[in-house]
Parts: C-alpha cells; structure tokens; sequence
C-alpha cells in the first residue's frame, strides 16, 4: 500500500499543491474529488493486507492541513497502524444539517466521493473503516454515521451532536458509535445551546436516536470507567451494535490519551465481529 501511495501522489493533481500547500509540513498524498480534496496521513512502515483507516472531520475553522499540525493524531495513528483520511470543509465548517453552512457543498455528497476514491486507490479494511470528527466535525460524522453509516464499521465521535431538527431516525443504520464529551464543554454543551437562529442539539436526546436506532434497551447494559471516561454502554442492543457515551471532566478539548481509548475500542468491536460475536 505505501509504495502504491508514493506513487499515486506523484501524480496526484497539481491544484492540491499549489495554494492550498497540501505538502506544507511533509510530504502527504492529497487527493482531487467532486467537490474538493483530502489527505492521507499514513504511518510509517509496510502495511500486512488491507489497511485499518480512520476518516476524520476536523472542527470548526480548522482544515485538513491543519489537522497535520496535531501531534497526538500523527502519533495515534503511527502507533495504532491505521492510515488517517483527512477530509477538508469547505471554508472550514461543514453543512450538516442544522448548520449555519446550509446551501453550501452537499458534504455527504463530497463523502461519498472521498470514500468512492478511497475504496479505489487502496485496499481498505472493511472491518476497519473507521469514522470520527471533533467539535462541528463530531456534528458533520453523526450525521455521517446515520446517513452514511453501512459504509463504517464503527464511530467515535467527540464534542459534537446532532443539530436540530434531531433525525426521526437513521436511514443508514444501526451503527457501532462510542461518544466522547467533556462535562465543562461550553462551546458545544451537553444540553445544547443557540447560535443565533441556530440550535446545536441535545447529546442526551440524540443518544436517545441511537438507542431506537440500534434497537437497545432503555438503561445502559454497564457503566465501564475507561481512565478519564466513565462510560454507559449498551451492549446488548437487539440489532447487535453497542452504543457507549463517555462522559469525562473537561472542557470543549479531548483529553490526552482520547485517540488511542477509540482505536482500541473499535479494534475490540471489530475483533468480535471476525470471532462472530
């Protein structure tokens, strides 16, 4: 796959690295779709069969370069071996629904081109096809997540919900999804707050879509303390997908140690799903 890569972004289109200076801070394969472009951010070393990869939304005014710039997500993924896919909003936000974006790009629509492009240039892990995002990028990858959501094995979303009107349900589930978020968060608070004419959404009331959407029992299964997280999970949720929302004592940032906690929990829910479990 690295060799495939290095090659690929030799030829990769001239307009990723013209002003947009995709390869700023190294060398990193950026890609041309409908609608924009992305990033692949790959660990070191030879890749033994299909790689893991993790399709990350970053927030609000931020972008996928800049994503680069984040030591613990260059760091996660080396260590974990999983190849990151940065994907890159335009004008850094993202039109989810509910979003002060809407009637800019369809970003479902640019999702799809990105994973279309992906699933075409590498051998991607099916059971590994990871989804994630944090602040309005954890907004844009719910919405992702109940869209899109048979094209990931799992979520893991930070800081960032549904914004209303919260969906009826998900036409694309159910969905293996962990949330994260901190109990000090007053950009987005876990009660949800107005922007304007803007309502970011209730993380309670779209847990509660979750649960109907993957089918899982009223009370949370168990409560699991996970180093800062304390955890209520649903693991035995009708449709066979776990649920979790993981509470920690912090602000509007991810604590330290957050990527590697996610990659280990999608890595044990993907190993039960090889065991047929």
């Amino acid at each position: 796959m690295h060799l495939r890569l290095a090659l690929i972004s030799l030829l990769a289109a001239p307009g990723c690295e013209s002003e947009t200076s995709c390869r700023g801070h190294q060398p990193v394969p950026c890609f041309e779709v409908e609608g924009g472009r992305y990033l692949v951010l790959e660990p070191p070393g030879p890749v033994a069969g299909p790689a893991p990869i993790l399709v990350w939304f970053h927030g609000y005014g931020r972008s996928a370069e800049k994503t680069l710039d984040r030591p613990w997500m260059r760091q996660g993924l080396e260590r974990h071996g999983v190849t990151g896919i940065l994907l890159d909003g335009l004008n850094h936000t993202w039109n989810h629904v509910g979003s002060p974006s809407q009637g800019s790009r369809d970003d479902l629509a640019y999702l799809d081109a990105v994973m279309a492009d992906v699933r075409d240039r590498f051998d991607v892990d099916p059971n590994r096809t990871w989804l994630s995002g944090h602040s309005q990028g954890g907004s844009m990858a719910w919405d992702a997540a109940c869209y899109r959501g048979a094209d990931f094995s799992a979520a893991f979303p930070a800081s960032g919900t549904f914004w209303e009107p919260l969906p009826a349900t998900c036409t694309d589930g159910p969905v293996e999804l962990r949330h994260s978020h901190g109990l000090q968060d007053t950009t987005m608070p876990l009660e949800g707050r107005a922007i304007g004419s803007w309502q970011q959404g209730n993380v309670f009331e779209g847990i509660e879509v979750w649960k109907a959407v993957d089918d899982c029992p009223e009370d949370p299964d168990q409560i699991v303390q996970d180093g800062p997280y304390a955890c209520q999970v649903w693991d035995r949720c009708t449709s066979g997908k776990q649920l979790s929302l993981c509470l920690y004592d912090g602000p509007h940032l991810v604590p330290d140690g957050w990527l590697g906690a996610n990659l280990r929990w999608a890595e044990e829910r993907a190993l039960l799903r090889e065991a047929g479990r």
